[in-house]
């Protein structure tokens, strides 16, 4: 009786104290020589450089795959790139080889001209053209207001003697003080404009034979008074007197379309306070 009245003691809680927690048994965990030796593995299973040095090449980088170690491999031979082949050389240049083995213009459309072709080359030609040749191409664009050199006048004979594809030509490349546009104008956009500027021509220097019968055909005053223009906007156009006088043309050009005149040509550096300059002496026989 007395052992049993102290095991039913000790269950009962005593003030002051809760009630006894088992104590968790120690487990064995091993010697650490292994948990040292299994730490190794998985170090070693991590150190793969599969995914670090992955067989690929890396642009402006060398490689080690080729024997000339260069990462950038030269294109095959006779391959073109998608959307690249530019098979119409004509369409993409605006020149043909000659028989004399120099390129040669042509006074050709690559394709057929539509009145769309022309409304589109009219919107371009006014988007980026008409600064500097103004609407209808006499050379006398607002930007010459401004003053800078006059451009080139599309009616005057050199120009009307062209080839079409000269205008192409010049879009593409340049020429003197014009930058080119091929970076502002696709190719069929330029072809386009020139399709524009050969209509522009013609229209400047059209005759009432060349209206087609049934026609009606209005004086361009007339068609100034319906629009409401300003007085003598249907006249010629004279050079704007804020204009440079400029020399005679050459095919020099001028970076950024700066000046190629003088403000004023008739301005002359004074020689009263310049010495005289001494004569070269005699070369030697």
């Amino acid at each position: 009786m007395e052992g049993n009245r102290l095991n039913l003691l000790d269950r009962i809680p005593m003030r002051g104290r809760g009630p006894r927690i088992p104590r968790p048994q120690k487990r064995d965990l091993g010697h650490p020589m292994a948990m040292v030796g299994l730490a190794a593995l998985l170090l070693m299973a991590g150190c793969r450089q599969d995914m670090q040095d992955q067989p690929k090449i890396i642009s402006q980088r060398g490689s080690e795959m080729f024997a000339d170690h260069r990462g950038a491999r030269p294109q095959v031979v006779n391959t073109v790139a998608r959307g690249q082949l530019h098979e119409d050389s004509y369409f993409y240049t605006g020149v043909v080889q000659g028989a004399n083995g120099y390129r040669e213009e042509k006074n050709l459309m690559p394709f057929p001209v539509t009145i769309e072709v022309l409304k589109r080359g009219q919107e371009r030609f006014n988007v980026y053209c008409t600064p500097c040749h103004s609407r209808v191409g006499n050379g006398l664009g607002e930007i010459v207001e401004r003053g800078y050199k006059p451009a080139a006048n599309l009616h005057d004979q050199v120009r009307l003697a062209q080839p079409l594809s000269h205008y192409f030509y010049v879009m593409t490349h340049g020429y003197g003080a014009m930058p080119d546009y091929s970076a502002q104008l696709t190719p069929v956009d330029r072809w386009a404009v020139a399709a524009y500027i050969r209509a522009l021509q013609l229209s400047q220097a059209a005759t009432t034979a060349d209206v087609p019968a049934g026609v009606n055909v209005k004086n361009l005053t007339e068609v100034a008074d319906e629009h409401h223009l300003p007085e003598g906007y249907a006249q010629p156009w004279a050079l704007p007197s804020t204009a440079i006088q400029a020399y005679p043309h050459t095919s020099e050009g001028t970076p950024a379309m700066a000046p190629a005149n003088p403000a004023d040509p008739l301005i002359k550096v004074p020689t009263s306070n310049v010495p005289p300059s001494n004569p070269a002496p005699a070369a030697a026989k």
